[in-house]
C-alpha cells in the first residue's frame, strides 16, 4: 500500500502547489505568513476530527518528540511560501524537487538496504524526469516574459536571493523527511497516527502565533474565508500530508524520491486547469516519469 498511499501524496501536493501558486500575490510581504494560517488552520481541524473518528487519545508529549521532524518541514514549507514570490526567475524548481533524492541517499548510507534493480532505475528515472521538467518549465518561462518585452523586476531575476530559498527548501525539506523516515520506518518512534496529529496540532500553533502576529501586531487586513486559492491548497496539503505519513512508515526510502515527483502532477493539473499547451519535450519526459512509477509499482508487487 505504501506505492497507493505516496501516489496519492503526490497528487495531492501536486494540486496544492496549483493553488499555493496561484494564491500567492509576489507584492505581499505577509503572503507566505497567511498560507501558513490557512494550512495550519485547516490541519488542526483535520487532526482534531480524524482523532474524534478513530477514537485516539491525544498526546500532548507527542508535540515534543515529534517536533524534530515537524520543526523542519515547516520551516522549509515557510521557506517555500517566501520563494514561491520569486518564482518567476529563478531556478526553484529543479533544485526543490531535488529534496526527494537526498532524502533517499541519506537514509541508504544510514540504513543500509537491499534494493532490486527495478526500485533503483525507478528512483533515478523519477528524479531526473522531476529535475527535466522543471528546467523546462523554467525556460518556458523565461521565454514568455522576453517575448513580452516585459520589464523584469530585479527580484525575479536569477540571483543569490532567488537561489537561496529552493536551496534552503531542499536542504531543510530532505533533513525533515530523512528524520521522518527513521522515526516512522527505521527506528519506529512514534506511531503514523500520533505523527501525523502532532505535526498537524504543531502547524496550528504556528498558524495562531502568525494571525497574531499579523492582526494584532501588524494590523494587516487578512480575510480568511475570502482566501479560496489558500484554502483550496491547505485542504489539498492536508490531504497529502494524511496519505504521506502512512506511505513513509511502510517504505520510506523509495517513498521519498516517489513523492518528490508531485512537481510533476503539478505541470499537469496546470495545463488541465489553466488551459495551457505541453510541448514534445514536456510529452516525452512525462512519459518518462510514468515510466518511472510503473517501474516501482511493479517493484511493489514483487
Amino acid at each position: 500500500m505504501w506505492f497507493i498511499f505516496s501516489l496519492l501524496t503526490a497528487l495531492a501536493w501536486g494540486g496544492a502547489d496549483l493553488f499555493y501558486k496561484k494564491g500567492t500575490d509576489s507584492n505581499d510581504r505577509y503572503s507566505h505568513l497567511k498560507i501558513v494560517t490557512m494550512v495550519g488552520l485547516v490541519m488542526g481541524l483535520h487532526a482534531t476530527v480524524y482523532m474524534l473518528i478513530k477514537g485516539l487519545t491525544f498526546e500532548p508529549f507527542d508535540l515534543i518528540r515529534y517536533l524534530p521532524v515537524s520543526a523542519l518541514y515547516i520551516l522549509s514549507m515557510t521557506i517555500g511560501y517566501i520563494g514561491l514570490r520569486y518564482i518567476e526567475l529563478s531556478i526553484a524548481s529543479p533544485v526543490q524537487n531535488s529534496s526527494g533524492a537526498v532524502t533517499a541517499i541519506l537514509l541508504f548510507l544510514f540504513f543500509p538496504q537491499d534494493l532490486g534493480v527495478l526500485d533503483v532505475s525507478g528512483v533515478v528515472i523519477i528524479t531526473l524526469g522531476v529535475i527535466g521538467l522543471a528546467v523546462l518549465e523554467k525556460q518556458a518561462e523565461t521565454e514568455a516574459l522576453k517575448l513580452s518585452n516585459t520589464q523584469i523586476d530585479k527580484k525575479y531575476q536569477i540571483s543569490f536571493l532567488a537561489i537561496t530559498f529552493p536551496i534552503l527548501y531542499a536542504f531543510i525539506d530532505g533533513l525533515g523527511t530523512f528524520a521522518d523516515g527513521i522515526y516512522l520506518d527505521e527506528m519506529k518512534l512514534i506511531s503514523e497516527d500520533a505523527a501525523l496529529i502532532a505535526y498537524e496540532y504543531t502547524f496550528l500553533i504556528c498558524a495562531v502565533a502568525s494571525i497574531i502576529y499579523l492582526k494584532g501586531i501588524k494590523k494587516v487586513p487578512f480575510a480568511i474565508f475570502k482566501e479560496r486559492d489558500k484554502g483550496l491548497a491547505a485542504i489539498l496539503e492536508t490531504a497529502g500530508q494524511f496519505f504521506y505519513v502512512f506511505a513513509m512508515a511502510k517504505n520510506a526510502i523509495i517513498a521519498a524520491p516517489l513523492i518528490a515527483s508531485y512537481s510533476f502532477f503539478s505541470v499537469i493539473l496546470s495545463r488541465i486547469f489553466l488551459k495551457e499547451k505541453l510541448s514534445i519535450k514536456h510529452y516525452i519526459i512525462i512519459g518518462f516519469v510514468l515510466f518511472g512509477i510503473a517501474l516501482l509499482g511493479i517493484a511493489d508487487e514483487l
